[in-house]
């Protein structure tokens, strides 16, 4: 165990263990035991309809992030032992402790206090400036509640409702979050999200494509439902890029082509090998008039909810392993195989799944041309799927799509 890692693990198991002699109902020096200490379990657990249980995740994780910056503060005075003046003394020294301050997290306000750290030597003999790296001068949020802002945005949360929700959420007393302060936020990830959209694209070069239109939780009143248009990329070096996103009015045809032409504007005149999507998208007729050779794939997993929305609930686990025998075969050869197979067998009787599958058969196999090592990412709409998932609403969407 390294320097900075024994300094935090004594720290935490001190605080631990003052925590447990504190909570068991013992008193300050010199008291008779008849009363709690201040700030005791016992006296938490005396305050009117505070949560407890929060009240202690607080103290724990004050007491946690403080042992942690005294660690790094002492790893660091330890690293610069070395350094001493004429007199022998060390020129890196503790000097107090900066001012306490809050730094919000997930369980609310968290108060800490850090080491203030002196290098007595002059700024031409390399003096240094001791910056943490688990607690940053100006940090205020941790960084889970950066992240919860946007979130909860997405998640149709109106900006006046924003203070009653996270009170709610990490407790009343937590400042910095107004409807002023979310409104300031937004109108920064608008312009972030105006200057990422007009970058240049020059010279990239995307061999894969994926495509697909998100449908937020976002109250829009009367107004028709839009949509967000995605489109993933991925290089020849295999590195996935989000290439671009815009509103989109249903997903049409028109409003794809002026996203592809807008992307192609930009610089991105190669044409991607493959593009991947879903069925539904008007994606498919835009597509050949922007890029003309980029080759077409259907996501496999929407084919199959599509074929499945054709048959009898009785049959599902039947024909989803059938399915299953085509995409996940190891060579074309067995897919068109399994693909014939699946067709005969359902055509008679379910006319509508068996065509469902048969009319795409191209666009299903294209990946098949491609490197055996990239089938698993170019058959589904899976990257883009992935990236979305927690604020999409496809569980309203999906199920009457149709191809």
């Amino acid at each position: 165990m390294n320097q900075s890692s024994k300094a935090w693990a004594g720290g935490v198991e001190g605080s631990f263990q003052s925590g447990v002699r504190r909570g068991a109902g013992s008193t300050d020096e010199g008291g008779g035991g008849d009363g709690p200490v201040p700030g005791s379990i016992g006296q938490i657990a005396g305050v009117g309809s505070r949560d407890v249980l929060t009240d202690i995740l607080r103290r724990g994780a004050s007491e946690l992030l403080a042992a942690a910056v005294q660690a790094e503060v002492a790893a660091w005075i330890e690293d610069h032992s070395h350094l001493t003046d004429a007199r022998g003394r060390r020129v890196v020294v503790r000097n107090g402790s900066l001012p306490e301050r809050e730094v919000v997290t997930g369980i609310g306000p968290v108060k800490v206090k850090q080491p203030r750290v002196h290098d007595r030597r002059a700024p031409d003999e390399g003096r240094e400036t001791f910056s943490s790296a688990i607690l940053p001068p100006y940090l205020r949020k941790a960084r889970s509640m950066e992240e919860l802002i946007p979130w909860l945005y997405l998640k149709g949360v109106s900006t006046g409702d924003f203070s009653e929700a996270l009170a709610a959420l990490i407790g009343a007393d937590t400042p910095g979050f107004s409807a002023s302060t979310v409104t300031r936020l937004k109108e920064s990830w608008e312009s972030e999200h105006a200057a990422w959209s007009t970058r240049g694209l020059t010279g990239k070069n995307y061999v894969y494509v994926w495509v697909d239109g998100i449908h937020f939780n976002i109250r829009l009143g009367e107004q028709d439902r839009q949509c967000i248009l995605v489109v993933m990329g991925a290089t020849a070096e295999g590195d996935k890029e989000l290439i671009a996103i815009a509103d989109g009015f249903r997903e049409s045809e028109q409003s794809w082509k002026e996203l592809l032409l807008d992307v192609k504007s930009r610089g991105l005149t190669i044409d991607p090998k493959l593009a991947i999507g879903d069925g539904a998208l008007g994606f498919w007729k835009a597509l050949p008039q922007v890029f003309t050779t980029t080759r077409t794939q259907r996501c496999w997993v929407h084919k199959t909810a599509n074929v499945l929305n054709k048959l009898p609930k009785r049959l599902h686990g039947q024909a989803k392993e059938h399915l299953h025998q085509v995409w996940m075969a190891d060579t074309r050869a067995r897919a068109e195989q399994a693909f014939d197979l699946f067709v005969t067998t359902y055509q008679a009787k379910y006319p509508g799944a068996a065509e469902c599958l048969a009319k795409d058969r191209d666009a299903l196999l294209a990946f098949y041309d491609f490197p055996a090592e990239h089938w698993l990412h170019i058959r589904t709409t899976n990257p883009i799927e992935s990236t979305f998932a927690t604020v999409v609403a496809r569980e309203v969407r999906r199920p009457t799509r149709m191809q």
